[in-house]
């Protein structure tokens, strides 16, 4: 069997709470994860700078131009947000790398690896977020 057919064969490893927090192989995975989640943005906002820069025509009618410059202000929009997660996934990975990844913000417990892995660049606990959405709420009442 070569290297690439026992590659295939091999299921893709998935962390899971039967193992020690923050292991090794968590801590790899994760990194992986993060890498290609921002590899994936860089992509897509070089796709938009392409874009951006072909759609520069002045469009004779109002409406085509009003068009135009709505979406041009949504791609906008949508990479600065980008720009901001991207922002949170470096911070992730320099959490991997000083050791305090996976751990919440508030309280020092695990995260657990199923928040994670939906929200990989997550800080807070389940239960702390719960916490600081409703304190959120609260203060945007008053």
């Amino acid at each position: 069997m070569t290297d690439a057919s026992a590659l295939a064969d091999k299921p893709e490893y998935r962390p899971s709470d039967d193992e020690p927090f923050m292991n090794e192989r968590q801590r790899d995975y994760f990194k992986k994860k993060l890498l290609n989640w921002k590899e994936e943005i860089l992509r897509e906002a070089r796709g938009t700078l392409v874009h951006l820069q072909a759609e520069t025509e002045n469009h004779p009618d109002l409406a085509d131009r009003a068009t135009s410059e709505a979406d041009r202000s949504l791609e906008l929009r949508t990479r600065d947000r980008q720009r901001k997660l991207i922002s949170k996934i470096d911070e992730a990975l320099r959490r991997i790398e000083d050791g305090s990844y996976g751990y919440c913000e508030d309280t020092g417990e695990p995260i657990g690896v199923g928040r994670l892995d939906a929200r990989p660049i997550a800080t807070l606990s389940v239960e702390a977020q719960e916490r600081h959405e409703r304190r959120e709420r609260i203060h945007r009442d008053d």
